[in-house]
């Protein structure tokens, strides 16, 4: 029994460290990435492609289809729609459970945001959503000159999000893969059932 409780307090000790060292990590990266005064225009415009683009992507798929006659890219705008909504439902479903404050308002004057905003932090929604709709179009269309530009479109948003303040790096990348996860769920799915069933 003594053993036992040594064994825990040992291995508490360590899960406890590698928390801590994880969240040092996390704030000292934020730290160089986020200035001062985050003002760039540049990164501001980046941020604020996520959301429209993201609903942009499938509804243009959708309406050229329907103008070209062309039931196999409707098919695949449906795909895309459905990773960015899953993602969606993700994402807003671990905000509301992890209830991680924003970095600006853990660390004030060491963190400064472009705006405030008082959703929770854990994962980047942007990243999240960029990342879903960049993944599952890639994933219908798997070409390079389709893949490196929305890989650099998506990789972009998420450093603005840490640039602009709003997000720790951990926030990111867990966007990122709740996203591109998404992407590969749905993509899974529409193979082994629709697809199929279809054939």
């Amino acid at each position: 029994m003594h053993l036992f409780k040594k064994s825990a307090e040992i291995l508490f000790m360590i899960l406890f460290a590698t928390a801590v060292h994880a969240q040092n990590f996390d704030i000292n990266l934020l730290k160089q990435i986020n200035p001062k005064y985050p003002t760039s225009n540049t990164w501001k415009t980046i941020s604020s492609t996520a959301e429209p683009l993201s609903a942009a992507i499938p509804f243009s798929m959708l309406m050229v289809s329907l103008i070209n006659n062309n039931p196999k890219m409707e098919h695949k705008s449906y795909e895309v729609a459905a990773s960015l909504l899953t993602a969606v439902v993700l994402t807003e479903g671990l905000k509301v459970m992890v209830k991680r404050p924003r970095p600006y308002i853990t660390y004030p004057g060491e963190i400064f945001p472009d705006q405030v905003d008082n959703e929770s932090s854990f994962p980047s929604g942007h990243t999240s959503f960029a990342f879903a709709t960049a993944t599952s179009v890639f994933l219908n269309y798997p070409k390079w000159y389709v893949g490196i530009p929305l890989l650099a479109w998506s990789t972009s948003v998420g450093y603005s999000r840490m640039y602009l303040g709003q997000h720790y790096p951990s926030d990111v990348i867990a966007g990122a893969l709740v996203g591109a996860g998404s992407a590969y769920l749905c993509h899974w799915l529409n193979k082994k059932y629709f697809t199929k069933r279809k054939k």
